[in-house]
């Protein structure tokens, strides 16, 4: 394999050789801190995540309308989480601004809610 010849292809951009990859991860700051995912914002996260689990399983296992609520609920308390928490501690609730990512969570709870309220019971086959 041959070093890339910029004249050959004008278009790709040339591959930086492994000295100067070294330079400039040496160059790096070190001990930066970061701030992002931050540990509130990923339990809140996950255990939005872990309820919604839990209604899946339920709406598997047994009565579907319990099991919607479940999630309906997981999705209300992410609204109402998105809707207190700022937007540092929200982890990957936080997409938009915040008054959109909680009105657009609690209009996806509501309607799961009314519809689990509005489907009439079927008869089993």
């Amino acid at each position: 394999m041959s070093e890339h010849d910029p004249q050959q292809d004008p278009d790709r951009p040339p591959v930086p050789s492994p000295e100067e990859v070294a330079a400039e991860l040496a160059g790096a700051p070190a001990g930066e801190e970061r701030r992002y995912p931050s540990t509130i914002g990923g339990a809140v996260y996950i255990a939005v995540l872990v309820v919604t689990a839990v209604g899946i399983g339920i709406v598997v296992t047994g009565d579907w309308r319990v099991g919607i609520r479940w999630v309906a609920g997981a999705v209300l308390g992410a609204s109402l989480l998105r809707l207190l928490l700022p937007a540092k501690d929200a982890g990957m609730l936080a997409v938009r601004h915040r008054l959109f990512d909680s009105l657009l969570y609690a209009g996806i709870g509501a309607a799961l809610i009314a519809l689990t309220v509005s489907i009439p019971d079927q008869p089993l086959l």
